[in-house]
Formats: C-alpha cells, sequence, structure tokens
C-alpha cells in the first residue's frame, strides 16, 4: 500500500464547534495505523497552533504542532520572509492573529488613525464595528499593506448554523479603502505547498480534505492533488450541483469514515 499524506480541514471536517463529527477520531486514527501522514490545515484564524492543538487533543486527536497550519500562521511566515520584524500591525481579528505575528517579531498596534502602521492583517473577528472599519480604512489609505489571513464567507457553527467568516470583514475593508487585499490562505497554495514540503511528500501523493469548494477544493485543485469534498461542512449537494469545473471534487463524501473505502 503506498502511503499518502492526508491534509484536513478542521471546521465542518474534524469537528462543528466543540462536537467531533461522526467518524472523525475513528478515521485519522486508522490513517495513521496504515502509516499514513496526517496534517492539519485550517482557514480559521482565530486560534493560534498550539489551541488547535489543544482542541485535537480534548478530542481524541494528539497532533505535533509541525502537522497543524493556519491562516495565521501561514501569513506569519509569509510576513516573516518579507522582512517584517520589528514592523508595526493593526489587526483585524483575534488572538490567534496577534500570537503568531508577535511570535514572528511584529509590533501589535491598535490604531490606525493617528499612527502610521506598517500592515493591517485581517480575519475572523466578532467584535468587528464601524470603529476597526475606520482604523483599518485609514491605515491602509495611509500606505499600510492590506492582508487577509482568508476571505471564507461562512462558517459552520455546532448547532447547524453557519454564521459569517472573515471574508466579508475583508470585503468592507476592501470597499471602504479602495484596496484589494494580499490573500494568504486557501485556496492560495504557498501554505499547502509548504505543508508537503515538511512531509516530503509530492503533490500527487496528497489527498486534500474539506467542505469547502472555494478554498479545500480550489486549492487542491491548483496544486494537483486528490481533492475530497465531505459534506458535513457548509456545502451542500445543491451547492456542489451548481460548482465550476475547477472547484468539482474528485471524491465526494458524507461523512469523514467514508474516507477509507472511497480513497484507499
Amino acid at each position: 500500500m503506498d502511503i499518502r499524506t492526508f491534509v484536513l480541514d478542521l471546521d465542518g471536517v474534524v469537528y462543528r464547534g466543540k462536537q467531533a463529527l461522526p467518524g472523525a477520531v475513528e478515521t485519522i486514527q486508522t490513517l495513521r495505523r496504515l502509516g499514513h501522514q496526517v496534517y492539519f490545515f485550517t482557514n480559521n484564524s482565530t486560534r493560534t497552533r498550539i489551541a488547535y492543538q489543544q482542541k485535537l487533543a480534548e478530542m481524541g486527536v494528539p497532533a505535533d504542532i509541525e502537522h497543524i497550519m493556519t491562516s495565521s500562521y501561514a501569513t506569519a511566515l509569509y510576513l516573516q520572509e518579507q522582512g517584517a520584524q520589528g514592523k508595526s500591525v493593526l489587526v483585524v481579528g483575534r488572538e490567534g492573529i496577534r500570537k503568531e505575528l508577535t511570535a514572528v517579531g511584529m509590533e501589535i498596534s491598535t490604531d490606525g488613525l493617528h499612527e502610521k502602521v506598517d500592515y493591517v492583517v485581517v480575519g475572523m473577528d466578532r467584535d468587528f464595528d464601524y470603529e476597526m472599519l475606520t482604523k483599518a480604512q485609514n491605515a491602509i489609505i495611509r500606505g499600510a499593506t492590506f492582508i487577509a489571513t482568508n476571505k471564507d464567507a461562512s462558517f459552520p457553527c455546532e448547532d447547524g448554523r453557519v454564521v459569517p467568516g472573515a471574508g466579508g470583514l475583508v470585503a468592507a475593508i476592501e470597499v471602504a479603502s479602495g484596496t484589494k487585499s494580499i490573500l494568504i490562505g486557501k485556496p492560495e497554495t504557498p501554505a499547502m505547498m509548504e505543508i508537503l514540503h515538511m512531509a516530503k511528500a509530492n503533490p500527487h501523493e496528497a489527498i486534500i480534505v474539506g467542505d469547502r469548494l472555494d478554498t479545500d477544493i480550489l486549492v487542491g485543485k491548483r496544486i494537483g492533488a486528490l481533492s475530497v469534498l465531505v459534506l458535513t461542512g457548509v456545502t451542500t449537494e445543491k451547492d456542489l450541483e451548481k460548482a465550476p469545473a475547477e472547484m468539482q471534487p474528485d471524491v465526494v463524501i458524507r461523512t469523514l469514515d467514508e474516507l477509507l473505502e472511497k480513497v484507499l
């Protein structure tokens, strides 16, 4: 049996809220027992990798920190490569972004109106308001580089609801500032390729599993990996019927435990 590298999304694939999804824990355990590599990549920017590691462990899925990628961490890696250590950043988002950016030596600013900042980084933020929109707008107009950790339109909750994701916030700031953001998370490919580099795997050896057509499936298609859509998140069968060719998954499963029979 060929050893494969599986890259799983988290929200809507492994769990919803605090609840593990049916068959998820057992499937991950089986993949590991068979010798496959399992990585996790979430566009959700609200938590640090350490926080996701703790959450997974509480669900019975221990994971090395190196096997977890988030859009916040991917953003920190990108800015580190850009030589942004010591530069100032206005964050629209939660502690996941702030802690990852601080860890690579950036200075967090809370004022985009009176002090010039070097970067504005935007992710999901349930406390987003007009004041923050104004700060971000002015910081970007005054020259700050505008970065979006992700542009996910929605986010699946434990009770079955879907709530707005970071994409709505990014769009509001793009309109207000007249500036298009630099997107870091899925479906952009660098962070996914970094995972494969760490795994020492080629794209054709990778299996990307997610619940979003415009992020998970599209990034899988872009790098040439096998793409698997699981219907436990935000995408429905109706959405699938209307999706363009570049977002059509190679495999569709209803729950994660179907992965073993349909892929291996």
